[in-house]
């Protein structure tokens, strides 16, 4: 929403560009190998990771530009990885607010301080703010200079058939409505996802009564770029704020309703700037400032049961809607993206079975799961569901002022990637074989790779296009024409005895770990990953 006597894409920052509809003449009908349906942050990092694997595919939405208003801002050191790999990185480096730091506060005293896990290490920071203008804007510019992808803005879509052979799309823009195949499908269209409903698939789990208002403003404001959390401030009794900094000296106010607040009133522009005056007093800042935009957001830990139906797969939240503490919901979804993405572009590219895509759904619905197990936590003390949460939350915060190790029950984040245990592509992790109990130092198989600061650069700088086969030592003899093989000295970031050798996925995650590398043992996994059995 935006203040009376403005558009919806009226900003104060930022400039919405205008995209046309394909014109009469343009091609239509022909088969793609993948079709994705919707052009947010999800869908445009799906194809360029298609891309970055030289396959070519559809964008499609219905808008003729991008999503109204800052939503998604919070951008986790993971997500720069993902940006990194697909060419995207540069603009993002340069505009947005890089933090380290979390505050919060309970009725009006600091309770907690927090520092994320930071390092010389680490390449990116923990986690950057930037509105989600940008975050399409610099995505839209990759996409728009890669031919392999092709975008039909204006172009809405009617339904899916999906019952013989390949999906068919029914899709109108326009000039007319005609029927578009294609190979494969990806639902990047949102938590109100037409393919979700047109397959007769439903969300299933948990709806919480916290209710937010999320407000942006225009102010001049030194307050470094921390987030703050305020519980029970005297400007909102008994509730919850956040404050973030973005950009551009825009500033993001979540305050959480009341029970029995009625949104449609709270959403009234006159409400909203009587609460940001609130909650602006409450923090001490008297200068003037602007209302840019607002809206009003639930608590939800919802999922489908399959991530896949047939040639259909779901990324982001029309797979699932996670809650906005521990900022999860677009970093989610950006990995969903790139995870389908590289086994799509392996499959059809010849070099990879189909059984590889049989993978998606256990490891980004275990990811999803794992974001609902930690998010469950802090929306239960951010928006207490019943009046002993809020008495046992109200305690804990009590106790905080007084007793430190109290106050990290106030901390939400959820920093580390999800490791993919479980996932039929990772392998156990390796042991010494003398007894000892639990595996061996260094990165388990199934999580995320930790960066590496070297001579010339950073170690996720040397991971190769495809697979990396990593080894601290001296590489073994080995050959594939999707790997790639480093051999480095054994490096501290990984605390990995000498001789270890790691094979990396395309997404960064380690696939299996050997201290007695066997080049028949790697091919032997390659070819259990790529499922050419």
């Amino acid at each position: 929403m935006r203040p009376e006597g403005r558009d919806e894409h009226d900003s104060l920052y930022f400039t919405y560009p205008h995209f046309d509809a394909p014109g009469p003449d343009a091609p239509r009908g022909m088969e793609v190998p993948v079709a994705i349906v919707g052009a947010g942050p999800v869908g445009m990092v799906a194809a360029l990771e298609l891309a970055r694997h030289g396959q070519r595919c559809l964008l499609i939405d219905a808008k003729s530009s991008f999503n109204d208003g800052s939503r998604a801002i919070c951008i986790a050191r993971a997500s720069y990885h993902i940006l990194d790999r697909i060419g995207a990185l540069d603009p993002f480096l340069s505009k947005s607010l890089p933090w380290t730091t979390g505050r919060s506060f309970f009725r009006g005293r600091q309770i907690l301080e927090f520092e994320m896990p930071d390092g010389p290490d680490d390449r990116f920071r923990p986690m950057y703010n930037l509105q989600q203008q940008y975050i399409e804007q610099y995505l839209w510019d990759a996409v728009a200079r890669t031919p392999l992808i092709e975008t039909r803005w204006q172009t809405r879509l009617d339904g899916i058939d999906t019952r013989a052979g390949g999906p068919t799309l029914g899709l109108t823009d326009p000039h007319g409505t005609y029927a578009q195949p294609a190979r494969w499908v990806l639902a990047a269209d949102g938590a109100r996802s037409a393919i979700r409903r047109m397959l007769g698939l439903r969300l299933k789990g948990e709806n919480y009564e916290g209710r937010y208002v999320i407000a942006d403003i225009r102010m001049t404001h030194d307050y470094p770029t921390i987030r703050r959390a305020l519980f029970d401030p005297a400007c909102r009794p008994g509730g919850t704020v956040l404050i973030h900094r973005q950009p551009d000296n825009i500033w993001r106010i979540d305050y959480q309703l009341a029970p029995g607040e009625s949104a449609e009133e709270a959403t009234r522009e006159d409400n909203v700037r009587a609460s940001v005056a609130g909650v602006l007093d409450e923090i001490g800042e008297t200068g003037a400032w602007e209302l840019e935009w607002w809206s009003v957001y639930s608590a939800n830990t919802l999922a489908l049961d399959d991530y896949r139906a047939g040639p259909v797969f779901f990324i982001g939240d029309s797979a699932h809607i996670v809650p906005i503490f521990g900022v999860r919901g677009l970093n989610n979804g950006l990995a969903d993206a790139q995870n389908i993405g590289w086994k799509l572009a392996l499959v059809l590219r010849g070099e990879a079975g189909e059984g590889l895509l049989d993978s998606y759904t256990p490891e980004r619905r275990g990811a999803t799961l794992d974001v609902f197990a930690n998010a469950s936590k802090s929306a239960r003390f951010m928006t207490p569901p019943s009046f002993g949460w809020s008495l046992m939350r109200d305690a804990a915060l009590s106790l905080a002022l007084r007793h430190p190790w109290a106050g990290e029950l106030a901390n939400p984040r959820q920093m580390a990637p999800y490791r993919y245990a479980d996932s039929p592509l990772t392998a156990p992790p390796v042991t010494d074989g003398d007894g000892r109990a639990g595996p061996l130092p260094g990165p388990l198989p199934g999580a995320m790779i930790p960066d590496a600061r070297l001579d010339d650069g950073f170690l996720s700088q040397r991971m190769g296009p495809v697979f990396t086969l990593l080894s601290f030592g001296p590489a073994p003899d080995i050959s594939h024409p999707l790997l790639t093989c480093l051999s480095l000295p054994p490096h501290s970031a990984w605390d990995a005895p000498e001789g270890s050798t790691y094979l990396i996925r395309p997404d960064l995650h380690v696939a299996a770990h050997w201290t007695r590398p066997d080049p028949r043992a790697i091919l032997d996994h390659m070819t259990r990953i790529l499922d050419h059995s």
